[in-house]
């Protein structure tokens, strides 16, 4: 397998190279900085000391620690590190007028200067100096014979959104805590900072919940590793996987190192059956009936009964759970793909619609987002998270949960952002068409199996353009972008990092790079000297 995902992706890079110029050809940065100008002359990175603002924090000496740690290591040469000031080698200095992500970096024969108000943009300048110099100093081997210097450039660098972030679907397949260190390594190499983690599906639960042991004990497991669809049959084969809670623990810590926030999603009320086999007796609308994790793919109508208050505190615990677990700032609850057809046919949910004043089932999905708001707000300000949903939500009558949430676009994704932003409610871009990108990227007979026809080529990811031609008044609202993985057809992790990559890359530019900066043909030319990364 792959061997021949290898010759597919040469296939597939020849097919996407064929633009590449000369131009700038050693500048090989993805994403491309907000400004960049190319000197004359090089750097020599090969014992050149390294001296940083005594001002600054632990953390970001940190991060230059490790940066002379790996130029020691691949040069051969042992790279000294000092606090202090000096006009040669590399030089970080402390500028509190530059924004927190933002950096400057200035490279001259005699030095390198980093400029930079805090870690982050400490680290952002560090990746950008690692893609900068020869590929081998990714390497896991020393290499003294390599030319260890660094054009000379100017760059001033911010990102054009605040949010730039990956999904990737663990509930249909799991692929376990070292595959996910793989993706948050590639992430943070593009400058990435979300994890949008989907741990919740009908086919598979995926995190330990204490109060809720069966939840891993049932839900994590079902009889077929395959997800059936059409005339692939359920295949017989015990198969499932979860997280414990040491092992989210160790995937928060690596997320953290490489700044990263993860956003974890439990996918309620839709797309929940897995949840639903674990405990009928009060998630289920007809608990009399037989409920089993779920074998195939598509949308499950084995949704959790919003009108039960075990169901309603269920969700509660759930959250409490994950507040413990991720001390970061969202949590995403899902709503897209509900349907509403046992509700329809439910006592409890027939009587709470009535008692609500509604006609409309899907306002018994806002109604249950709304207690969960609630409970969440009564927190303490440490443990308060906000809210993202999948864009579905917006068919319901939202005023209910206020505007203070943030609309995932993924169906219809420039109209549903407008709307959502229209509403005052933040939003982010996830485009299903390109965005998606487990989709097969080529027409190549030799694509490993997955959805679609090969049409999200790297070129159309590529060109998608966020927040094209939105209204000024509306622009504030767009936190920014987001690529999807779903793994329904994945199966395999090689076939994961070769779907990936590089649309992932492309995703991140659009993240990062002004849109007046953005051109594919020169991407084409940096993708050339990025093949470290894949």
């Amino acid at each position: 397998m792959m061997k021949k995902l290898l010759l597919t992706f040469v296939a597939v890079v020849s097919l996407v190279a064929c633009a590449t110029s000369v131009e700038n050809q050693e500048i090989t940065v993805v994403p491309y900085p907000s400004e960049l100008i190319v000197g004359e002359g090089t750097f020599d990175a090969k014992g050149a000391a390294v001296t940083y603002d005594e001002a600054l924090d632990s953390a970001s000496v940190k991060v230059i620690n490790a940066l002379a740690q790996r130029l020691s290591f691949v040069t051969g040469v042992e790279t000294a590190v000092s606090a202090g000031q000096s006009d040669k080698g590399f030089v970080f200095v402390l500028n509190a007028e530059i924004p927190s992500e933002a950096y400057t970096l200035d490279v001259t024969p005699e030095a390198v200067r980093v400029e930079a108000s805090g870690l982050r943009g400490f680290n952002y300048a560090v990746q950008t100096i690692r893609q900068l110099l020869p590929l081998e100093v990714f390497a896991s081997e020393p290499s003294p014979r390599t030319k260890w210097t660094i054009p000379a450039v100017q760059i001033k660098d911010e990102p054009r959104f605040a949010y730039r972030g990956l999904h990737f679907d663990e509930g249909r397949h799991f692929y376990g805590k070292e595959e996910v260190k793989k993706i948050l390594d590639i992430m943070a190499a593009y400058k990435m900072n979300r994890f949008h983690w989907h741990l919740t599906e009908d086919q598979g639960w995926r995190i330990e919940i204490k109060k809720y042991p069966k939840l891993t004990e049932i839900g994590a497991w079902r009889d077929t590793k395959v997800c059936a669809w059409g005339d692939v049959k359920p295949d017989g084969i015990r198969y499932g996987g979860f997280y414990t809670r040491k092992d989210i623990a160790e995937v928060v810590a690596y997320a953290k190192e490489r700044f990263i926030e993860i956003v974890p999603e439990i996918d309620i009320p839709g797309h929940s059956q897995a949840a639903v086999a674990s405990y009928p007796e009060f998630l289920a609308c007809d608990p009399e009936n037989n409920h089993e994790v779920w074998k195939w793919q598509g949308v499950s109508g084995d949704v959790i009964n919003v009108a039960n208050p075990l169901a309603v505190q269920f969700a509660k615990d759930v959250i409490d759970e994950l507040t413990e677990m991720f001390p970061f700032g969202y949590i995403h609850l899902g709503g897209d793909e509900c349907p509403t057809h046992k509700w329809e046919h439910n006592a409890q949910c027939q009587a709470l619609l009535k008692e609500i004043g509604s006609t409309n089932y899907r306002d018994l999905q806002i109604h249950f987002y709304k207690q969960l708001k609630e409970h969440i707000a009564a927190k303490p300000a440490e443990q308060q998270r906000k809210l993202i949903f999948w864009n579905e939500v917006l068919h319901g009558n939202t005023e209910p949960l206020g505007n203070d949430i943030t609309i995932m676009a993924w169906i219809g994704a420039d109209n549903a952002a407008v709307d959502a932003a229209k509403r005052g409610m933040t939003t982010i871009l996830s485009p299903q068409i390109p965005y998606y990108i487990n989709r097969r990227q080529s027409k190549l007979e030799t694509e490993p199996r997955s959805q679609g026809y090969g049409d999200e080529t790297v070129e159309r990811v590529y060109s998608y353009k966020p927040m094209n031609n939105v209204a000024a008044e509306l622009q504030p609202k767009y936190m920014g972008v987001q690529a999807n993985f779903w793994t329904e057809w994945v199966e395999e992790p090689e076939v994961v990092q070769y779907l990936l990559l590089p649309r992932l890359a492309a995703v991140a530019e659009a993240g990062w790079t002004p849109a007046e900066r953005r051109n594919y043909d020169d991407f084409l030319n940096r993708l050339q000297g990025e093949a470290k990364f894949y």
